[in-house]
């Protein structure tokens, strides 16, 4: 059974998506990304993708800017999860010192959660003998 009204709503709100898409797209060509245009036309040259359209890659700028600040977001989450643990044993000097250091541990967790899996060598600085002299570790 079918609903007349409906069928004359969609049309109309299909030119409103369109309107709004359009003006999406055309302020995209006052907005200066964070990411340089070059960057993400040499990347995706990389890939074989070739556009002439200044919109286009500026579109792909904005969705790296808010995939990394996802990623970054979700790793500060995690490092203050981590950062959290600690504390109850160590309130005195977490009072002392408020900073987070992230690691690649709380990056690779946040990247986990959107499918990407990274993987490090024990040499990174997030290592327990990361920076010491070798010939100290002896001992």
């Amino acid at each position: 059974m079918s609903h007349p009204s409906l069928g004359q709503q969609q049309p109309e709100g299909r030119h409103e998506d369109d309107t709004a898409i359009a003006e999406f797209l055309a302020s995209l060509m006052d907005y200066t990304p964070t990411i340089p245009d070059e960057l993400v036309e040499h990347y995706l040259a990389r890939c074989g993708f070739q556009c002439p359209d200044v919109r286009v890659i500026r579109l792909v700028a904005v969705a790296t800017q808010k995939f990394i600040a996802d990623v970054a977001t979700d790793a500060l989450q995690q490092c203050k999860a981590r950062t959290a643990g600690t504390v109850k044993d160590k309130r005195d000097k977490q009072q002392k010192d408020k900073r987070l250091i992230l690691t690649m541990e709380d990056l690779s967790k946040a990247l986990r959660e959107y499918g990407v899996n990274v993987k490090h060598q024990d040499y990174f600085a997030d290592s327990p003998s990361a920076g010491l002299d070798p010939m100290s570790q002896e001992e």
